[in-house]
C-alpha cells in the first residue's frame, strides 16, 4: 500500500459552469413578417475536460399573399457544435483505483502521473489506468456544422375555399469531423505508441410531404374534415474512421472506412373527421408506409385507425359537469432497428477479417471474409392499441382530468438478438423475435385551488399502471424454449443478466436464487436448487423482477401571483429493478489484489464499501442479490421568477428567475442513480436496468434573465 489518501472521484469530477444566451428580433420587411434569432451555449461537464459549445442562427419569413389565400413559412437554421469529449472510462477507473496511491509519481515518466508498472518498468496493461491521466492525456475534439432548411406552402383554392393544398419541404444536412489524440507517453496507450484517431460523419435527411384538406360545415348538425396526402423521405449517412499510432504516420493499428448508407420511406395517408350534432366526433385514418430496409415482399405495411368521442355534457354550454367518452383503435408500424449499423438487414453481406485473423496460404496470409447474419423475411413491427377514455371537468373547470384504459399488442418485434452458434454463421441477428402485450390504466387529476383574475394556483397529478408480457418468441409453440438472452454485463466474456421469455415481462432478470445465513448475509456460491435434482446448475436459474416499473407518478404545481411565478415538477417510479453490476464485480475480496504484473508482483484496487459486510471472495455475477429495488421519488425542477414589468420606454418586460434542476432524489437503491439507460456492452443496443458506471446526473443551479424590448 502507498501512503497517500486520494479521493479519485474528487480528482475527476468538478462543479461545472454553464451559460446559455438567446437573442430574438421580430419585425416586418414591408408586408413580410420576419423573425431572426441568435444563440450561444457553453457548458462544461461534471467530468473534467468535458465541454460542449454551440452557436446558432435562425431566420423565419412568414409572408401572406393573394388576400391571405397563399401562406408561406420559410425557415433556415444554422448551428455549429464543438465538443471536447472526456474519456468516460475515467469513471470506472476512479471507483477502482487504489486510494493509497498519489495522483502524480514525482518523475516525468508517463506524463508524470502515477502508473502501475511491470517488473521491466513498462505500464501494466491489466491494472486500472490513472483516472486523471485518462482525462488530461486524451484530447478528443469534434466540430459539427448543421443547417436545416424548411418551406411550408399552404394555398386555399380560389374556386373552392374549403379546399386547401399544403406542401412541406425540408432539408437537414450535418457534417462533422473530429480527432482523438493520446500522446506516446500516456500509459493507457503506451504499448501502441499512443493513439491518433480521425473520424467524420455526414448526414442528410430530405423530406417532401404534401396533402389536400377539405373542411366543410354542411349544417349546424354536420361538419367534416377530409385529408389525403403523400410523404417521401430520404436518409443518407457516410462515416469515416481511421486510427494510427501517435508515434508514427504509419497505419500501425487499424483503419476503417465505412461505406455510404441510405434508406427511403414512402407514405400514402388519409384521414376523415366528422362532427355530428356538435357532440359526436368520429375519426378514420389510414397509412400505407413503405421502407427500403425490407425486401420487396415485406416492404409495405398498412396501418388503419378509428376513434369515437361523445360529449355527454359540456361545461362551455353551461352544464355543471363536463364529460366526454373516447374510444379508439389503431395499428402503427415500426421499421427502426436498435442496432442501426445494418440498414438492409434482409440482404446477405460479408465482413473483412482483421489483420490478426488472417489465413496462411502458401507463403502468404490471406484476409478472410465472413458472412454476417441476415433475415431475408424481416418485416414491419406492428402495434395494435385499444383505448377507452373519459375526460371530465367540474366546478367551472376548476377540477378536470382524464381516465384511460389501454391494451396494446406488439407483433413481430424488431430486435438485435443472439442466435444459436452455427445458425446463420453469426452470433447476433436483426430479426422479428415475437409478440408483446402491454395493458394498463392512466389517471390524470388537475385542479385550480385558487383563482383571482389573472392570478391562479394550479396542481396536477397523474399515475400510470402498466403490465407487459411476452406472448410469443418462436414460430411454433415450444414449452422448452428458454428465451432470448440479453443485457450484457461487465465481468467474464459475453455474460448476460436479462432474458426475453414467453409469459414474462420483457428484460426480466435471469439469475440464481441466493441463499442467506441467519444474519441475512449471502452465502458465497450457495443457491437454491429450484428444480430439486440435487445439484445447482444453470437449469436452476429463474426470472426475477424486471427493469420496467409497475407504476409511474407525476406531480406539478404552479403559482402566478401578480409579477411572481413559481413552478415545481416531480415524478416517481415504483417496482422497477436494477442489476448493480458495480457491486457484483467490486464488492469482493479478489478484486482488492491482482497478482499479475506490477513491480512488486501485483497491484491493489479499491473495493466497494459493502465488501466486508458481504464477505465474498470472488464475483457471483448471477446472484439475485445484486438485482435491487430501484423505486424512487425525484424532484426534477423548481423555478421561481419575478417580472419587474416595463422599465422606461425601451423595455416592456424584465424578468429574473432562479431554477434548480434535480434538487432531490429519494431512493433505497445502492448505486449512484436508479434511472439507468445505457448501451449493452455485447450488442451496443439500448438497454435498461443495468448499472455499470454511468455518467452521473448533475444538479444544476440556473440564474435567468429575460428582457423584452
Amino acid at each position: 500500500m502507498g501512503d497517500a489518501n486520494t479521493d479519485w472521484q474528487d480528482q475527476i469530477f468538478q462543479d461545472a459552469f454553464y451559460q446559455d444566451h438567446n437573442l430574438a428580433l421580430r419585425g416586418a420587411l414591408g408586408e413580410i413578417p420576419y423573425r431572426v434569432s441568435f444563440g450561444y451555449t457553453d457548458k462544461n461537464g461534471l467530468l473534467k475536460t468535458d465541454n460542449f459549445n454551440r452557436i446558432t442562427g435562425a431566420l423565419n419569413l412568414n409572408p401572406r399573399l393573394l388576400d391571405n389565400k397563399l401562406q408561406l413559412n420559410l425557415s433556415g437554421k444554422y448551428m455549429q457544435d464543438k465538443n471536447r469529449f472526456a474519456d468516460q472510462g475515467a469513471i470506472g477507473a476512479a471507483v477502482a483505483f487504489d486510494p493509497t496511491q498519489p495522483v502524480y509519481s514525482g518523475n516525468t515518466n508517463y506524463g508524470g502521473y502515477f502508473t502501475w508498472l511491470n517488473a521491466d518498468g513498462s505500464p501494466s496493461t491489466l491494472s486500472p489506468d490513472n483516472p486523471l491521466a485518462l482525462l488530461e492525456q486524451t484530447n478528443n475534439n469534434s466540430t459539427v456544422n448543421r443547417y436545416i432548411l424548411g418551406a411550408e406552402i399552404d394555398y386555399r383554392l380560389w374556386f373552392l375555399e374549403d379546399l386547401r393544398i399544403n406542401l412541406n419541404l425540408g432539408y437537414d444536412h450535418s457534417n462533422g469531423e473530429g480527432r482523438k489524440f493520446i500522446p506516446t507517453e500516456a500509459a493507457s496507450n503506451y504499448s501502441t505508441g499512443g493513439r491518433d484517431e480521425d473520424y467524420s460523419q455526414e448526414n442528410k435527411n430530405e423530406l417532401l410531404e404534401t396533402y389536400l384538406d377539405y373542411n366543410k360545415e354542411l349544417s349546424s348538425d354536420f361538419a367534416m374534415d377530409l385529408m389525403a396526402g403523400y410523404s417521401w423521405q430520404h436518409f443518407w449517412f457516410q462515416n469515416y474512421y481511421g486510427v494510427t499510432s501517435a508515434a508514427s504516420e504509419q497505419d500501425t493499428l487499424t483503419d476503417y472506412d465505412y461505406n455510404t448508407r441510405e434508406y427511403y420511406l414512402l407514405s400514402l395517408f388519409g384521414r376523415a373527421n366528422f362532427t355530428l350534432f356538435e357532440d359526436f366526433l368520429v375519426t378514420f385514418s389510414i397509412r400505407r408506409d413503405g421502407t427500403s430496409r425490407f425486401a420487396a415482399d415485406n416492404r409495405w405495411g398498412t396501418f388503419p385507425g378509428a376513434a369515437l368521442a361523445w360529449k355527454i355534457t359540456d361545461n362551455s354550454a353551461g352544464d355543471p359537469l363536463g364529460l366526454k367518452v373516447r374510444l379508439s383503435w389503431g395499428i402503427t408500424g415500426q421499421q427502426g432497428i436498435d442496432n442501426d449499423q445494418n440498414y438492409y438487414p434482409y440482404l446477405a453481406s460479408y465482413q473483412s477479417g482483421t489483420s490478426t485473423a488472417q489465413y496462411p496460404f502458401g507463403g502468404e496470409y490471406i484476409t478472410t471474409l465472413r458472412p454476417n447474419g441476415y433475415d431475408a423475411k424481416i418485416k414491419w413491427e406492428e402495434t395494435t392499441t385499444y383505448n377507452a377514455g373519459l375526460d371530465y371537468s367540474v366546478l367551472d373547470n376548476r377540477l378536470f382530468g382524464s381516465v384511460d384504459f389501454y391494451y396494446r399488442k406488439t407483433q413481430d418485434l424488431l430486435n438485435f438478438v443472439p442466435v444459436p452458434a452455427g445458425t446463420n454463421l453469426t452470433n447476433f441477428l436483426n430479426t422479428n423475435v415475437g409478440d408483446l402485450t402491454n395493458k394498463g390504466v392512466e389517471v390524470a387529476v388537475n385542479t385550480v385551488p385558487w383563482r383571482s383574475g389573472n392570478n391562479e394556483w394550479t396542481l396536477g397529478f397523474n399515475v400510470a399502471l402498466n403490465q407487459n408480457e411476452i406472448t410469443k418468441l418462436t414460430a411454433t409453440d415450444d414449452p422448452n424454449y428458454q428465451g432470448v438472452l440479453t443485457g450484457g454485463i461487465g465481468g467474464g466474456v459475453g455474460n448476460t443478466i436479462q432474458i426475453h421469455s414467453v409469459g414474462y415481462p420483457a428484460s426480466s432478470f435471469f439469475v440464481f436464487e441466493q441463499v442467506y445465513d441467519a444474519a441475512g448475509i449471502p452465502i458465497e456460491g450457495l443457491y437454491v436448487d429450484r428444480n430439486g435434482d440435487g445439484t445447482v446448475t444453470p437449469a436452476d436459474m429463474y426470472r426475477f423482477k424486471k427493469a420496467g416499473p409497475d407504476a409511474t407518478f407525476g406531480f406539478y404545481t404552479g403559482l402566478n401571483a401578480g409579477h411572481f411565478d413559481f413552478s415545481l415538477g416531480a415524478r416517481a417510479m415504483v417496482g422497477n429493478y436494477v442489476y448493480n453490476n458495480n457491486l457484483a464485480g467490486q464488492a469482493v475480496y479478489d478484486f482488492i489484489y491482482n497478482s499479475s504484473g506490477g513491480a512488486g508482483g501485483g497491484y491493489l484496487n479499491n473495493v466497494d464499501g459493502q465488501t466486508q459486510t458481504l464477505d465474498i471472495n470472488s464475483p457471483q455475477y448471477f446472484s439475485d442479490h445484486y438485482v435491487q429495488d430501484a423505486s424512487f421519488f425525484r424532484i426534477d425542477n423548481i423555478t421561481a421568477g419575478y417580472d419587474f414589468g416595463s422599465i422606461g420606454s425601451a423595455i416592456s418586460s424584465f424578468r429574473l428567475s432562479a431554477t434548480v434542476q434535480n434538487p432531490l432524489l429519494i431512493t433505497g437503491y445502492d448505486g449512484i442513480d436508479p434511472e439507468i439507460g445505457s448501451r449493452d456492452i455485447t450488442t451496443n443496443a439500448t438497454t435498461f436496468g443495468i448499472d455499470n458506471n454511468i455518467y452521473p446526473r448533475s444538479r444544476t443551479f440556473l440564474l435567468g434573465l429575460n428582457i423584452k424590448f
